[in-house]
């Protein structure tokens, strides 16, 4: 019986947070995994000791550097069979008129241009390979559903994520290409500890939110890896259960 070959997922934003402790997840199931983030030093911390790693230091939003990242993946491993596009930034909660436009360009090209790079690069890729086809999940937030005082920039990038999704996934159909959307709220990373202190709400005032592990998110990112090409999560939200996001403000 012939061996069956290790499957590869290439995951944006690994260093640290949901992406970090997805990566340790697919690491542990055996994937071949490639590891994206700007921050080098913080990748080989934490990924040196799995043998199945390859580290990928770069910026999602420079398209050279992210060619030549897929260009190690498909030297080392031959294919793609998922992508998940997790990289992405906030900025300081401001009213539009006191955030800059530098502030916005660099929301916009982290979350939504690196996805898109990422994602033209992927499904040429899965395209081309034998057997075709793959899978691409994208990082939504619940953000691409309901907006945060404040968070323009954040929450235009993330609504756009889900044009994105259901463009590609149209567009995947005639090469086995699935692409899902994960819309993921107050998962325990950097970015939302702030939210157990204490953060703006709709009605003006600043209460502390519930959170959750970000462990939870990992087991539903390989959940729907593991779906086979001809069924498909297209949207999820993951999400605190007691956290203001049903309801009125």
């Amino acid at each position: 019986m012939l061996k069956k070959t290790k499957k590869t997922i290439l995951i944006t934003g690994a260093s640290q947070g949901i992406g970090e402790t997805t990566a340790i997840k697919f690491l542990n199931k055996g994937y071949n995994v490639g590891l994206m983030a700007r921050n080098k030093k913080k990748l080989e911390s934490k990924f040196k000791n799995f043998k199945n790693a390859l580290i990928l230091p770069c910026d999602v939003s420079n398209y050279d550097l992210v060619k030549k990242s897929f260009k190690l993946i498909l030297k080392k491993w031959g294919r793609l069979d998922v992508l998940f596009n997790n990289a992405g930034i906030g900025v300081s909660a401001n009213t539009p008129d006191k955030i800059s436009y530098e502030d916005w360009k660099k929301v916009i090209d982290i979350n939504l241009n690196g996805s898109f790079i990422c994602a033209k690069i992927a499904f040429k890729m899965m395209k081309d390979q034998i057997p075709q086809g793959g899978r691409i999940i994208n990082n939504g937030s619940v953000s691409a559903h309901v907006p945060r005082p404040g968070s323009s920039p954040y929450t235009a990038s993330k609504h756009a994520i889900t044009g994105l999704t259901k463009s590609i996934s149209l567009d995947g159909r005639p090469f086995n290409i699935a692409c899902s959307q994960i819309d993921i709220g107050n998962a325990l990373t950097e970015m939302v500890k702030k939210m157990k202190i204490g953060i703006n709400q709709a009605d003006g005032s600043i209460k502390s939110e519930a959170t959750m592990d970000p462990k939870h998110i990992a087991n539903n990112v390989y959940n729907v890896a593991e779906l086979p090409l001809d069924a498909n999560i297209q949207f999820m939200t993951i999400m605190a259960t007691n956290m203001p996001y049903i309801g009125r403000g």
